[in-house]
């Protein structure tokens, strides 16, 4: 039975871990392509929403030229600091990252668009700073949104399958999230046992999904 949760234990620390990175750096990327003007603003947005498109295993090739032993970041992570992604749940961590971001960038950047920025003016003409302008204004009207993105973020992270198999691979109690898990269970004929990791799987998703379709539709109505 360990062998069972183990899986769905380690699914929920790398969706978690996900979400928060993503939620991290992914707000003001999406606060700055809402906002911003510059120069290669599409080429930019085109380059971070890829992912949503580009097959999950095209992700993992391109993190495992990166981040491998000889890749160019992970050749001088590991001689530098001895670290190693590929085959841990940090490089599980790393491909979930990749292929779920693009969801909160969306969600976050359409929220902050939705921001009626004469607020955002009142508030500058009344002395407050960009810093001030963001978390006084701008976060809080979007943070139903972000939250949307946030909760769509955990979800793509519990299901990821392709990137985090080559990216991580499949070791059992180390790297070997639900995804992957199934697919092994279903490889040796371990019917019952894929079908239990495929409920559990379907009825987090569910949940997630369930809640983030409230706030979305909390969102239209407001």
């Amino acid at each position: 039975m360990d062998s069972i949760w183990q899986p769905f234990i380690l699914s929920l620390q790398v969706a978690f871990c996900t979400s928060l990175i993503v939620l991290i750096i992914g707000v003001p990327i999406a606060y700055c392509i809402a906002r911003c003007r510059f120069p290669g603003k599409s080429i930019i947005e085109a380059i971070l929403t890829l992912p949503l498109v580009l097959p999950p295993t095209i992700l993992g090739y391109y993190l495992l030229i990166l981040i491998g032993r000889q890749g160019f970041f992970g050749k001088w992570l590991f001689e530098t600091f001895h670290i190693t992604l590929v085959f841990t749940w940090q490089g599980a961590v790393l491909a979930a990252c990749v292929t779920s971001f693009p969801l909160l960038l969306k969600t976050a950047k359409v929220a902050f668009a939705q921001v009626d920025n004469r607020l955002e003016d009142v508030a500058r003409t009344l002395g407050a700073n960009e810093m001030e302008v963001f978390f006084g204004i701008s976060l809080p009207l979007a943070f139903r949104g972000i939250l949307a993105g946030t909760l769509l973020t955990f979800a793509r992270s519990m299901g990821e399958f392709g990137a985090t198999l080559m990216v991580a691979g499949n070791l059992p109690g180390r790297t070997q999230t639900l995804s992957v898990a199934i697919y092994s269970a279903v490889q040796a004929g371990k019917d019952q046992e894929a079908a239990f990791l495929v409920v559990i799987t379907t009825v987090v998703c569910m949940l997630i999904m369930v809640g983030t379709m409230n706030i979305l539709e909390k969102e239209e109505l407001q």
